[in-house]
């Protein structure tokens, strides 16, 4: 992505909600993408996929392999999305045909853009499910998704974009739905088979260890801007933005020194709010006058880049 801007539909006429985003994500890497809700983390990746809402429009560039998204024909684009980009989104039970049986959500792409026998997909559908550690594989295929749990329906998911092995997997907060512990085992599995197979990934989530876990770099967004990009291995010591430092501050600590937690003040802002200066500046602690007048640039620093006045100010001392 480079400069990538995205305006959608709103009552009263169109409202921005990326600014002038920039991602690059390397063959075999893994990068994450964290931050409240309304950041705009979901649409980032959604745009690279092309799942954008009706009246979306976008400016910049977003290619993959030196094609450009934006400019590929319907059966191009059906051939990106159908065997080089795969997607697993926050809740399997809204993204998995409830009247159909998973063997037919699974077997479906690879028959009708893979040109695959039914009896080649569907074979390779028991394999993928194996793989996923689903029990029972071909039983599994003439289920409903209504009689399978919400972790044996995000396997499945999980075993779907394993099916045509994409070069890229756009994985959307994957364990939201899930319950703790499935959470954890079912995350694992995403970041063991995709390092097994070489897939880079775009991850995105709110939890800032498990992105620190499973990515080698972090992109920080607030109100449609990544604010911050900085090594995985780095983000708890040497993050810079105020931002970041926050919702480090604000997680749950298990030592007990902290009675409460520490609450980010005032209100997340959505890309869609008109911002003058900095979109941090009225909940950040360190803004100064021209926070609140002018647009902060993006800057680099020995940890990656920042988008904030106060780059090269020592703020936290020796970090």
């Amino acid at each position: 992505m480079e400069d990538l801007t995205l305006d959608v539909p709103v009552d009263s006429g169109h409202g921005r909600i990326l600014h002038g985003v920039d991602l690059t994500v390397e063959a075999g890497s893994a990068i994450g993408i964290v931050g409240e809700s309304g950041s705009g983390k979901s649409m980032t990746v959604r745009t690279v996929a092309a799942l954008l809402p009706p009246g979306a429009s976008t400016s910049g560039r977003v290619s993959f392999d030196g094609d450009q998204v934006a400019d590929m024909s319907s059966d191009r684009l059906r051939r990106y999305r159908s065997s080089q980009v795969a997607m697993i989104f926050q809740d399997p039970r809204a993204a998995i045909n409830p009247v159909r049986k998973v063997g037919n959500f699974l077997v479906e792409n690879a028959v009708t853009n893979l040109g695959w026998s039914r009896a080649r997909a569907r074979e390779k559908a028991i394999d993928v499910l194996r793989e996923v550690g689903i029990a029972d594989p071909e039983r599994r295929l003439n289920a409903f998704p209504s009689e399978l749990s919400g972790g044996l329906l995000q396997r499945v998911m999980i075993a779907s974009t394993l099916l045509y092995e994409p070069e890229l997997l756009l994985a959307d907060e994957p364990t939201t739905a899930l319950d703790v512990t499935t959470q954890s085992a079912v995350m694992a599995l995403i970041d063991r088979l995709r390092r097994e197979r070489g897939m880079a990934m775009v991850f995105v989530t709110h939890d800032l260890e498990l992105a620190a876990a499973v990515c080698d770099t972090i992109h920080v967004m607030y109100a449609g801007r990544i604010v911050e990009k900085i090594p995985a291995s780095e983000l708890h010591e040497r993050s810079r933005h105020p931002y970041t430092r926050a919702l480090l501050d604000a997680r749950p600590r298990l030592d007990g020194r902290e009675s409460r937690l520490r609450a980010i003040p005032g209100q997340p802002l959505s890309g869609l709010e008109d911002v003058t200066g900095c979109a941090f500046a009225a909940r950040c602690p360190f803004a100064v006058d021209i926070c609140r007048t002018d647009e902060p640039p993006v800057v680099a620093v020995e940890t990656g880049e920042i988008r904030c006045h106060r780059a090269h100010d020592r703020l936290w001392g020796d970090s």
